[in-house]
């Protein structure tokens, strides 16, 4: 047995390492491979180092977006625009509409003042409606028994019967009562009155909108106080703060975004529902608008135009429910959206910034003095 000496020695060593490695394996494996002896490595080649710009073609961020294509959907809108360019197409060419009778009585006298009415009776009755039922509404969450069925049988019996069967009902109540009077239950009257003079026609036909609007309003109130949290009155409790604070500051706040938009449905309706007086031949806008029909023979005009004038008070009481329901949503909204309004004010800001804006490549000119 030899051994080599010298730089030539080390250098072999050095890059036979891994060979000796493989070859003592081998002959601890084997037993047969003969002593100095090379066993060939394979040198394996380094792969090129990733392109980092370079984006594999099934990495779903590097494919390109396309949009959800929805034929069926601008199809059915090409159709209803269609169809609606059709129906004013034929308000505006089909003379039956009679647009000249419509714009005379329009802005009449007559009109105005039934309008005025109508305005009169909803406002008293959504006043006095809303109010009743607060009351009613007690009543249902009261812990007493008797309070509790009192109140459920008035909200039973209003909502049971037919709004026109009571208006009906408290017109002629003066058959029914002669006089009403103030004193001691079963026993001797204070003060008595006729009914007929301290109820009309006016005063029965608010007081049975009122009645009518107080069994609804009492269950849209109702349930706009329970679905707030009683977990927050038993904190509130435990911080000792009063109970008529509690009600006023913690439960109304929130109650009110559940009884609003419910309740500004109840007094559009009732606005709509005041058409139902003309039996009690009160002078609001539809009695007013068959009483000239009936004298001119003009149905349809005359019909647009008491249909013009709910359609417009009705989008005010609309406009009203969403600047309503917008301030008692500071609660839950931390930044309310914006309004219509605000929303068309920036957009017209946005064009007339894009218009101040140069194109690209392009430079302002410049407003200094000559050099």
């Amino acid at each position: 047995m030899t051994a080599t000496t010298g730089p030539a020695a080390g250098a072999a060593t050095g890059t036979t390492a891994e060979a000796d490695a493989a070859a003592g394996a081998g002959a601890a494996a084997g037993g047969t491979a003969e002593a100095g002896r090379a066993t060939p490595v394979r040198v394996r080649k380094a792969r090129p180092a990733a392109d980092p710009k370079a984006t594999p073609p099934d990495d779903p961020e590097g494919l390109p977006i396309v949009p959800a294509r929805h034929p069926w959907r601008w199809a059915a809108g090409a159709v209803a625009l269609v169809v609606l360019a059709q129906f004013i197409h034929g308000l505006a060419t089909n003379p039956g509409w009679d647009w000249p009778t419509f714009r005379v009585f329009f802005s009449t006298e007559t009109i105005l003042r039934s309008v005025w009415i109508t305005i009169q009776l909803t406002f008293y009755g959504t006043v006095l409606g809303f109010l009743l039922g607060t009351g009613v509404a007690a009543l249902r969450l009261s812990r007493s028994p008797i309070l509790q069925t009192i109140g459920w049988a008035y909200i039973w019996a209003f909502r049971s019967i037919p709004l026109i069967v009571q208006l009906v009902f408290w017109f002629n109540l003066s058959y029914l009562y002669k006089r009403l009077g103030v004193g001691v239950p079963f026993g001797p009257t204070v003060w008595t009155f006729d009914t007929i003079d301290a109820l009309g026609a006016l005063g029965a036909a608010v007081l049975g909108l009122a009645l009518h609007q107080a069994a609804y309003a009492a269950e849209i109130i109702r349930g706009g106080i329970i679905s707030v949290d009683g977990g927050q009155l038993e904190a509130a409790a435990a911080l000792g703060i009063p109970r008529l604070r509690q009600a006023w500051r913690i439960v109304l706040p929130q109650a009110m975004r559940g009884i609003l938009p419910a309740a500004a449905n109840e007094v559009i309706s009732l606005f709509k529902g005041t058409s139902i007086v003309y039996v009690m031949a009160i002078g609001e806008l539809f009695y007013q608008v068959q009483v000239i029909y009936g004298r001119t023979g003009r149905v349809v005009p005359l019909l647009m135009v008491a249909t013009v004038w709910y359609i417009l008070l009705t989008t005010l009481l609309s406009i009203g429910q969403y600047y309503v329901e917008r301030y008692f949503s500071r609660g839950a909204l931390r930044t309310p959206p914006p309004t219509p309004l605000q929303r068309a004010r920036d957009f017209v800001r946005n064009i007339q910034a894009t218009r101040r804006t140069p194109p690209a490549g392009r430079t302002a000119p410049s407003t200094g003095g000559r050099s």
